[in-house]
């Protein structure tokens, strides 16, 4: 049996990497340890539903402080994805035959938790005809049923190597917010993300407004992998042209040695100015901050992401 604990057999396709140094942190991403009740319990109810988290599997900093609140993202479709990104903490390899069972668990963790917001995710899954759009809408559908109330936001894959059938089926299920990261620059996705393709991860982007333009769409990228100030402004560009609605900017922390390395630890004050800028390209919602991740707060976000489109369509000139 593979032992997902051991980093050669979590990462076979990094085993023979050379080792890159791990510098130490400075103390503005330093975070408290998880514990807690409100930890445990939501820890309980991923057990005995069954259920993976990315917050567990991608090594999220934030874990401790969003279990503690009842806020778990979940990772849908298994523990093991068929990419194998530098960056990313996620287990590579052969997955496992999707579980139908899965959604129903998904939505009755949401009911138990009572949660207001819940963000679902994915590994990516190219060994999927659909890439498992169905089981996203499928997901959705499920937690729609089960906690009507509940607003749900999805983190997916790209869809690289499906039909453009695989993407309207996910944007039907309505999601209230789409969220496809295209984690860095442009200039460094051979390095960092080989598997994908910057533009086909924008035009997905685009396209889920086109299909819908009701859903709110976000995007992010990690900074501290190597890339400079102009490209990062570069990408909000591009983003506001594929009329994204919601830009996240956090720190890249390298998992293991085996990882990409960690090029630099942006500032506060870098972050700053990332935030502004973004803002005044016209983003309706950006969080930039070393500790940003894409569901970090992602309810109270999306409270203020919602009263920002109010408030611009208040602004708009009536139609004649």
């Amino acid at each position: 049996m593979r032992d997902l604990k051991i980093p050669g057999e979590r990462h076979p396709e990094k085993a023979h990497r050379p080792d890159n140094a791990q510098p130490k942190k400075p103390d503005w991403i330093r975070v408290k340890a998880p514990g807690g009740e409100g930890y445990a319990a939501t820890r309980r109810i991923m057990r005995e539903h069954n259920l993976v988290t990315v917050c567990e599997e991608a090594g999220c900093p934030n874990a401790g402080e969003c279990w503690n609140q009842g806020h778990a993202t979940m990772m849908i479709m298994g523990e093991i994805c068929t990419r194998g990104c530098t960056f990313c903490n996620v287990a590579t390899g052969r997955p496992d035959t999707l579980d139908v069972f899965e959604p129903g668990r998904v939505a009755d963790a949401v009911q138990k938790l009572g949660l207001n917001h819940v963000v679902i995710t994915s590994v990516d899954r190219d060994d999927l005809e659909d890439g498992g759009a169905e089981h996203f809408a499928q997901t959705i559908r499920a937690v729609r049923h089960r906690a009507p109330d509940t607003t749900i936001e999805i983190l997916t894959p790209d869809f690289l190597k499906c039909a453009p059938e695989a993407l309207e089926i996910v944007v039907a299920a309505k999601p209230d917010v789409f969220n496809h990261n295209l984690e860095t620059v442009p200039g460094l996705y051979p390095a960092v993300r080989p598997g994908a393709r910057y533009f086909h991860s924008l035009r997905l982007l685009q396209r889920v407004k086109e299909l819908d333009p009701a859903i709110f769409t976000k995007s992010g990228i990690m900074v501290g992998l190597g890339e400079d100030a102009p490209s990062v402004r570069q990408v909000m560009d591009d983003m506001r042209a594929a009329d994204v609605d919601f830009l996240t900017i956090g720190q890249y922390l390298q998992p293991t040695p085996k990882h990409h390395r960690v090029d630099r630890f942006v500032t506060p004050e870098e972050f700053a100015g990332y935030e502004k800028a973004a803002y005044g390209k016209g983003f309706l919602m950006v969080s930039a901050t070393p500790l940003t991740r894409s569901s970090y707060h992602a309810g109270d976000d999306f409270a203020r992401l919602r009263a920002a489109r109010e408030a611009q369509l208040a602004k708009a000139p009536a139609a004649v």
